[in-house]
């Protein structure tokens, strides 16, 4: 064996990687699929941003990058999460919503801002699953899911340099109050346009979401929360 396979052998040695991880691996696949063959509404700029999200993954996904080991951790919110992946089972996002239950015991609940309302702490939280802060680690894509209660504000706030798509799970919630989106749909916010989030009254909203932007943006997004409503740019 030379050198550059001793050494390629020992990396791989050192620790799990994505294959050896089925349930997030099939986690991932569904992530692949949803963003290669969803609908882009013919919208130019969402078939774009849908063909970045899926080239990045099926390349990350044939690298089969080594899992950087974070600890599971639960958010006030994430009592909500077994009724928002009942509710998603049962609809358009059925078989997202089963793959990622089979991962919810290993998840890492944040928030994602330094400074969080008391109230929004109650009633919001994210996972990374694919991104710089793994646990598949990833510097030009981000994938996730983010949670919230029913009856919730998600107040005004914007990702600078980042392009972002979120995609229903489950429930039903609003953005900018200018439409209700249910299970399977798909909305876009490019950088550092400023969206509020609503959601229903009865039940809990679950949502997939993708980032796409800078390796140095993705690493350190500098999300900020906003009093001020606007409209999308």
């Amino acid at each position: 064996m030379d050198q550059d396979a001793a050494e390629t052998g020992a990396a791989e040695g050192a620790g799990p990687r994505l294959k050896d991880n089925p349930d997030v691996f099939y986690l991932l696949r569904e992530f692949e699929t949803l963003y290669r063959f969803g609908s882009d509404g013919g919208s130019r700029a969402i078939r774009a941003h849908r063909r970045r999200v899926r080239e990045t993954l099926s390349a990350v996904i044939a690298r089969n990058p080594a899992m950087l080991a974070r600890d599971a951790a639960t958010k006030p919110i994430t009592g909500h999460l077994s009724r928002a992946l009942d509710l998603g089972e049962r609809g358009a996002m059925g078989s997202m919503a089963r793959a990622l239950r089979e991962i919810r015991a290993r998840l890492t609940w944040e928030y994602g801002y330094e400074r969080m309302p008391a109230a929004l702490a109650r009633k919001y939280a994210y996972c990374e699953v694919l991104g710089p802060r793994g646990p598949v680690s990833c510097e030009a894509l981000v994938l996730g899911f983010v949670l919230f209660a029913p009856d919730t504000t998600y107040p005004q706030h914007s990702h600078p340099d980042i392009e972002e798509s979120y995609v229903s799970v489950a429930g039903a919630w609003s953005e900018n109050e200018a439409a209700v989106y249910a299970p399977g749909s798909l909305i876009l916010n490019r950088p550092g346009e400023a969206h509020r989030i609503t959601t229903g009254p009865a039940d809990p909203c679950l949502l997939a979401y993708a980032w796409t932007g800078p390796a140095a943006a993705l690493a350190a997004p500098g999300m900020t929360l906003s009093g001020t409503r606007t409209g999308r740019g």
